[in-house]
This record gives structure tokens, sequence and C-alpha cells, in this order.
């Protein structure tokens, strides 16, 4: 028995297959807004005014700051004149580039040339967001990518 294939038949194939693709679209789209981690300042506008005199500040700093995490060992580096410094860290984030989900605050102690704390980690892109004060004053603001090592 043969079956004609009529118009109602590609109509509804065609209907089928938009919907699956409108109905992906609408998951991702959903999720990535919910993930997104959100602003980082509340107005461009009023931030842009002072960000040369504070970027020179904090690059008059000369600090090497670096991230590294080692099982569950948060270890931040921060370098001044080839030696390693631990200024007071005024705000610290650690968590995912993409959602704050998992966000966790560090507390960090200097051992061993650098600023460690325990945080429960693991593999994949971390970020850490550091505001930090020179004994001089300077805030020093900075999203540090962490490189991971199992």
């Amino acid at each position: 028995m043969k079956t004609e294939i009529t118009g109602w038949h590609v109509l509804a194939v065609f209907g089928l297959a938009f919907g699956v693709i409108i109905s992906v679209n609408v998951i991702l789209a959903v999720n990535a807004v919910k993930t997104f981690p959100g602003l980082e300042v509340k107005n461009s506008y009023v931030a842009s005014q002072t960000f040369d005199d504070e970027r020179d500040a904090q690059v008059a700093l000369g600090w090497d700051v670096s991230a590294s995490l080692e099982g569950n060992d948060l270890a931040l580096r921060i370098v001044q004149d080839g030696a390693p410094i631990a200024p007071i860290i005024e705000e610290a984030t650690f968590g995912r580039a993409t959602n704050v989900q998992q966000d966790q605050t560090p507390e960090f102690r200097f051992v061993d040339g650098a600023l460690r704390a325990e945080v429960e980690g693991g593999s994949g892109n971390w970020n850490l967001r550091l505001r930090a004060r020179a004994p001089d004053g300077t805030l020093f603001q900075q999203r540090v990518i962490v490189s991971t090592r199992p």
C-alpha cells in the first residue's frame, strides 16, 4: 500500500522542524540570561570619568599578579620589584567565569611567598575578582584568570 505525501504532511514536517529549532533557541536564551553574572559597574559613564587615573595609579604600582589552583589550594601571587608582597585584600571573589552560583569568598593567609586559601575548586575556567589596597592607599582592582592543575 502506497502512502501519498500531501501538503498537510509537508506542513506538519516543517512545523515540527521549526518548533524544535525555536524551542532549543528559547531554552538556550533562558539559560544564558539566568546564568549571566551581572554588571561590572552600575553606571559606566561615571566609572569612565576616573578610569584613566585609576588605571595609571594601578600600573605605577608595578605589581605582577597571578593565581593558580592546585586541588583545593588557591594561591595568589603578587610580586613587586621581584619580591612577593601581601597587600591588604579588601575583597576577593573566587568563581566561575560564566555564573555566580559557585562564587566563594576566600580567606587568604600569607604562606611561602603567596596568599593562600582553601576553596572548593575543580577543573574548568575560574576567575578571581580582586580588590587590594597598596600600603600607600592605591586601590588595585583586577579580574585574575586562575590557572588550574589537578
